[in-house]
């Protein structure tokens, strides 16, 4: 029996790491026994009894609540309460998903006393080491034993950096969830979808890049309330909330600006939209996963994949890439007196991030790894 300790610290991660729990506990119940734990890097009133229970994700079984703080005390804190559960605990291997500081921090963690680390979506670069989630992902790799990159893409990365050894394509571990959820949102109804209209685009805009720089954060509200005649819906993120606030920014009523949404109701909204604006890595896949074109509010992406392929196009903050990406992207036609959009789509949709297996592909490589040593 394999005893993994998995190291989360953020919504997103609990969905990754909810694909290799699901199949632990029950196609691989007796080869593995998994021991959940929460950094509590990002404190979120969502996550709650209710909604573990509506996204069928097994509860931690330790929350270390570190709660917030600069990056250096944050993953600081985190690799002391981390040292403490893997002593405790004496995990066969260590499960670090992403780039968070508790990424980076279960990696430090688990090295330092010789515990095998697997880094779930290793190689991804941005090649932006001004940000700290490229930080977290460069240092995760090189200290790590197993490396489960989603891409062909993040192989390649890894190899120019000389890490050659442990290094396996699985596909991408969001992809199974998606498809896994997407099935489970069909039978569902959400508030969200009665408030809203068909044929809307959907924005999301909360990287720190955008938001606390007054420059770029006006320029991106001044392209989007400049194309009156495209209807958007905004799950507004309270830091984003607080940006505008403070900048004396706002939205036209063309773009309808609602609460943040949980995980579910996105994947609904990415399901009805014509087509996606984001910032966010997560949704760039999602999109691409739905066979939405996107249109991304940053400089830079990881998933550089679905720009070569016409699926997704970079913008940055300027208000003239966004317009005429908006005219590239979809098209207005009038219909009984009103705008329809009709969307321009490339012919080829790749697989570029598997076949919807990245979690068993996982388990059997480390069962493999471990049980053969």
């Amino acid at each position: 029996m394999i005893k993994i300790l998995s190291i989360v610290g953020a919504r997103p991660q609990f969905i990754k790491a909810a694909v290799l729990s699901r199949l632990i506990r029950s196609r691989y119940r007796t080869d593995f026994v998994e021991y959940l734990v929460h950094t509590g890097q990002h404190y979120d009133a969502n996550m709650s009894e209710i909604f573990f229970q509506e996204m069928m994700i097994p509860k931690p079984d330790r929350n270390l609540n570190v709660g917030s703080g600069t990056h250096g005390k944050q993953t600081g804190e985190m690799l002391i309460r981390i040292e403490e559960v893997i002593l405790e605990q004496k995990p066969d291997i260590v499960l670090v998903y992403g780039d968070t500081n508790s990424t980076l921090a279960g990696a430090l963690a688990a090295s330092k006393l010789h515990i095998p680390v697997a880094h779930v979506e290793a190689g991804l670069r941005s090649f932006n080491m001004e940000m700290p989630e490229e930080q977290n992902r460069v240092l995760t790799d090189h200290i790590s034993t197993f490396l489960f990159c989603p891409t062909e893409v993040a192989k390649k990365n890894l190899i120019k950096e000389g890490i050659d050894k442990g290094v396996e394509i699985v596909g991408d571990i969001m992809f199974d969830a998606s498809l896994f959820y997407r099935e489970f949102v069909k039978t569902k109804s959400f508030e969200v979808g009665k408030k809203l209209e068909d044929n809307f685009y959907l924005l999301t805009l909360h990287r720190a890049e955008n938001t606390d720089d007054y420059t770029r954060l006006h320029s991106i509200v001044d392209a989007l309330n400049s194309l009156v005649e495209y209807k958007g819906v905004f799950p507004i993120h309270p830091r984003t909330k607080k940006a505008l606030e403070r900048f004396g920014l706002g939205f036209g009523s063309h773009i309808k600006v609602i609460e943040p949404v949980g995980f579910l109701e996105m994947l609904w909204l990415e399901e009805k939209a014509s087509f996606i604006v984001t910032d966010s890595g997560g949704v760039q896949k999602e999109a691409y996963f739905f066979n939405k074109p996107c249109i991304t509010l940053r400089d830079q992406t990881e998933w550089v994949e679905t720009v070569k392929s016409g699926w997704n196009v970079l913008v940055g903050a300027s208000g003239e890439k966004i317009k005429r990406a908006f005219k590239e992207v979809a098209e207005l036609q009038s219909s009984r007196s009103k705008e329809i959009i009709v969307v321009s789509k490339p012919k080829n949709h790749p697989a570029f991030y598997g076949n919807g297996d990245a979690g068993i592909r996982i388990l059997e490589y480390i069962k493999d790894k471990l049980l053969s040593n």
